[in-house]
């Protein structure tokens, strides 16, 4: 399992993080690759980074490609689609994330658990795997209570809750995994079989509600058997019409009130 660190997480915006984009990237040291994850069932937005915007007409369910961009501290906010950030007040915003130079990370805009949008980064793990094993992320992005993770029938990640993480190396191929309420037999998501080539890193996420629906994502995260800097997401998943790499697999909630799959949070700063 890993381990979670601090996150600084915060209101408000401000700078010009496109322009620094503009600018071209830094020595590959002094950057990092990031992508964004939509993760808020029913609302379409416009995401903004230092107080400019980055995306436009952001719709859930989509993840875009990895962008690098020089290490350092950046204030994201989203806001719905087409409103004026001078007059309204961002849906959720995340103030001073540090960017660590050679960081992998998704932000993953989703529901806390009591259903309350918010911003959430994860560092990516995409360092080395031994040799016929692949590396899986689990990570809890619904708003939903505890839930037991399992595989193959057996649980891999207890009493798991919004918005941590689990990472686990198993050997390469196909498992089926499936999502309990938290110390029961009561499935909520699931089975689903998840293939997992050698030497590769996935994350898999649980968002959405019980009123909008569950459902899983899944960000390819590349090779890790040689610990690449920054690795495109969705290398063998679906893309839609405009190529975002990854899939979005619908899946039933059974008529509970609430679950996802969940984890233990690695992210992207510290307090």
């Amino acid at each position: 399992m890993t381990r979670s660190r601090s996150l600084a997480l915060a209101a408000g915006a401000t700078g010009a993080f496109a322009v620094v984009l503009a600018a071209g990237p830094a020595a590959a040291a002094d950057t990092a690759s990031v992508s964004v994850l939509h993760g808020v069932p029913g609302v379409t937005v416009d995401v903004y980074a230092n107080g400019e915007e980055l995306l436009s007409d952001f719709a859930p369910g989509t993840l875009t490609d990895p962008v690098s961009l020089p290490a350092g501290s950046y204030d994201l906010a989203i806001y719905p689609a087409g409103s004026d950030p001078a007059s309204t007040q961002p849906a959720a915003s995340a103030t001073g994330v540090q960017v660590p130079a050679g960081a992998n990370a998704t932000v993953v805009a989703h529901l806390t658990e009591g259903g309350t949008p918010t911003l959430t980064p994860f560092v990516n793990d995409v360092t080395p795997v031994p040799a016929g094993q692949a590396r899986v992320t689990v990570r809890h992005a619904a708003a939903a209570p505890a839930v037991d993770v399992r595989a193959g029938g057996q649980v891999v990640a207890p009493g798991l809750t919004n918005p941590n993480e689990a990472t686990l190396t198993v050997p390469a191929g196909t498992i089926s995994a499936d999502v309990v309420l938290a110390g029961t037999e009561t499935v909520a998501i699931g089975p689903a079989d998840l293939p997992l080539a050698e030497g590769t890193a996935t994350a898999v996420y649980a968002w959405g509600s019980s009123e909008a629906g569950y459902q899983l994502a899944v960000q390819e995260l590349g090779n890790a058997s040689s610990a690449p800097g920054g690795v495109p997401a969705g290398s063998a998943g679906l893309a839609d019409d405009a190529g975002l790499p990854m899939s979005v697999l619908a899946v039933s909630a059974l008529g509970l009130t609430g679950a996802a799959v969940a984890g233990r949070r690695l992210v992207l700063g510290r307090r």
